[in-house]
């Protein structure tokens, strides 16, 4: 009798098992076949990419000067000025020629100087994750020349190296935004749903009153109040709390909506029948069953922490110098001036559009191949 028991609840489990991860399958082919979400996880990838291995990427620091103010995007070659072809891609050195009827500067290649683009070059020295110091970077040119792939700014520094350093602040920010907006919503969107009474009128009511003000204004004066000489680092949590600061309320609202839901499950009011705390019912029952839908939010979310962090940093409320983000590189677009001249100042734009762009189609992947109805 001991063993036919064992054997059914052995069966059991293998039936359970069988049935999650061909749910899992399940889910994975739904999502393979949305083909704007695979590309929007191929290109979040090099996102993530630059933010870990941006010291090793960029091929300079984001502050190191150099002679050539709003230099031009070097063109690299494969066949020189004389038809002969080269493995190694080359650029040719820029040669500095002023009008002297208008006193603008130009920049002209010089044929006879070929700069050839080498991998896993020796550079500035940095420590990687803080872990250990080397001078390795993926490219650059063995000499004294700089390489500017995407142009230099008005000062002569690297846009492409700027642009590496940027992604990591913009990236963070949003993604460690979504994170207290998660934490948040969920946790108090759960006690007020699973309490109820006068805990949830009170909690709704203060969602209500956080939810009239308009975010964008309220953002701008938050950031207003940060003192100018306030330190980088400490800027950089303050403007991640700002942009946390409203968030969460919708997410409270849903958690709360399927927690009123889910505290009238069977299991939900087994376990409270046979004495389990609250907490243990929120933890345990109630929260796990709310994830599916938190992942799909927090993506969603994310591009809105991106486009709020950059709007802040481009009108000079948010990142601020020395540190940066793609807010802070635009701002030098915000004359028409400028734009006609460099053109490639705007390039930090194209990496915006592509992150939102990237994480919308994750997201909408995601609420696909997590809805029920979908299988």
């Amino acid at each position: 009798m001991t063993t036919a028991t064992g054997d059914t609840l052995r069966s059991s489990q293998q039936e359970e098992q069988h049935k999650s991860v061909s749910v899992r399958a399940v889910q994975w082919r739904i999502f393979r076949q949305n083909r704007l979400a695979i590309l929007g996880l191929v290109v979040l990838g090099l996102f993530f990419l630059l933010l870990a291995f941006g010291d090793f990427i960029a091929p300079y620091r984001p502050a190191m000067l150099t002679p050539n103010p709003l230099a031009p995007p070097h063109r690299l070659h494969f066949r020189d000025a004389d038809g002969a072809f080269h493995w190694r891609p080359f650029y040719y050195a820029y040669d500095k020629v002023r009008d002297m009827k208008t006193f603008k500067t130009t920049y002209v290649e010089d044929t006879t100087k070929k700069m050839p683009l080498r991998l896993f070059i020796r550079g500035d020295s940095y420590r990687m994750w803080g872990l250990f110091e080397t001078d390795l970077h993926l490219f650059g040119v063995n000499s004294d020349h700089r390489v500017h792939i995407i142009g230099s700014d008005e000062l002569g520094r690297d846009l492409f190296s700027r642009l590496v350093w940027a992604t990591r602040i913009s990236l963070t920010i949003g993604l460690l935004g979504v994170v207290i907006s998660l934490v948040l919503g969920a946790l108090l969107g759960v006690i007020s749903g699973y309490y109820g009474g006068v805990v949830d009128v009170i909690m709704q009511r203060l969602i209500e009153l956080l939810m009239s003000f308009p975010q964008i204004p309220l953002w701008m004066a938050f950031a207003a109040i940060i003192p100018v000489r306030t330190d980088p680092l400490l800027v950089y949590f303050l403007i991640t709390i700002i942009l946390s600061f409203i968030n969460w309320t919708g997410l409270a609202r849903q958690i709360r909506g399927m927690t009123l839901s889910l505290k009238e499950r069977d299991y939900a009011l087994a376990a409270q029948a046979m004495g389990a705390s609250d907490l243990r019912i929120m933890v345990r029952h109630i929260l796990p069953n709310t994830i599916g839908h938190m992942i799909v939010i927090s993506t969603l979310a994310v591009p809105g922490m991106i486009l709020a962090e950059t709007a802040l940093s481009f009108l000079g409320l948010g990142i601020r110098e020395p540190m940066l983000s793609w807010g802070t590189l635009l701002k030098q677009a915000q004359s028409l001036h400028m734009m006609a001249q460099a053109p490639w100042v705007l390039i930090p734009a194209l990496a915006v559009v592509a992150s939102v762009l990237a994480f919308n189609f994750v997201g909408d992947g995601l609420r696909d191949s997590l809805d029920p109805y979908e299988r």
